[in-house]
């Protein structure tokens, strides 16, 4: 039992691989909680997720945090924005609010010197691709102009395709990430679970290396910053974006070990969003593990 554990520890430690972990107890919190689960990388946000109410840090928290970097040795850090910001919307105060939200989230992670962070990318809400992807890249170049002295890479999230959400193709990010116009602070964050349910076949090895060729044609290896890793609990192409535990949804174990012993990915920071429990369980220790058992 002691060798299966230490094997395990040597395998993960090849890879950068960790959760999203709350921040309800401090940010600081989820870093120890993150080096607990023997993480090298981890996911939070900065503020709750589910409002459009912002945090303002103190020095305290700046300080503890940057503290428990110290204290863990984890530097791959990944932020995910709250979840309301859409500047792919056409009303033009949610709009703003959501421009708003994006530079306060821009200045919190760079203040908290985390190196990424996430961004659903947003949903046309009915007025067309095109429009939406011009309002999205013209929103960012926008966020940029305010906020010119911050560090933090943002990171457009490959969707699902749920309704008129943009970001479902390489091709629609291909589009945003051309009309960026400091192309140096923005990058992908590819979800396992999205791509698959947005028609990425990925479960063989043919299939696994024709997406893959595919996201390096049209967007770029070197621009995939951050990978979350997910099955999917609904079927390929479904559009519906429903994560499940690794190798029990449609998905299944195959991709995911093509994926983690893939070398050009290797320091690529890979985070679990898998639900938190099964059966009573804890279910971040037996997703982590099945991804670390992967690696040869």
């Amino acid at each position: 039992m002691r060798k299966k554990a230490q094997k395990i520890m040597k395998h993960g430690s090849a890879s950068l691989l960790g959760a999203h972990f709350s921040i309800a107890k401090g940010l600081h919190h989820a870093l120890y909680a993150a080096k607990a689960y023997g993480c090298t990388a981890l996911q939070i946000f900065t503020k709750n997720a589910a409002t459009w109410k912002e945090r303002t840090l103190t020095q305290d928290e700046i300080h503890r945090f940057d503290q428990a970097r110290k204290d863990t040795g984890i530097t791959e850090i990944v932020s995910h924005t709250a979840y309301l910001i859409n500047l792919a919307t056409s009303d033009s105060k949610k709009r703003k609010m959501s421009c708003h939200a994006l530079v306060n989230e821009m200045i919190r992670s760079s203040m908290l010197d985390i190196p990424f962070m996430v961004l659903h990318p947003g949903a046309h809400m009915g007025k067309g691709e095109k429009i939406g992807i011009d309002k999205i890249a013209a929103g960012v170049n926008d966020v940029f102009a305010q906020t010119p002295g911050t560090k933090t890479r943002l990171l457009f999230e490959t969707t699902a395709g749920q309704g008129s959400g943009i970001g479902h193709t390489f091709e629609q990010l291909g589009s945003i990430m051309d009309k960026i116009e400091n192309k140096n602070r923005c990058g992908i964050c590819l979800d396992t679970s999205h791509i698959f349910a947005a028609g990425y076949d990925v479960r063989t090895k043919a299939s696994y290396g024709k997406t893959m060729d595919a996201f390096n044609d049209i967007i770029g290896i070197k621009n995939l910053f951050a990978i979350h890793l997910n099955d999917s609990k609904k079927a390929l192409g479904s559009r519906v974006d429903r994560h499940e535990h690794i190798g029990e949804g449609y998905i299944g174990m195959n991709m995911f070990k093509l994926l983690m012993n893939d070398k050009r990915l290797k320091d690529v920071p890979k985070i679990i969003e898998t639900p938190k429990h099964k059966d009573g369980f804890d279910a971040d220790k037996m997703n982590l593990n099945r991804l670390r058992t992967l690696i040869h």
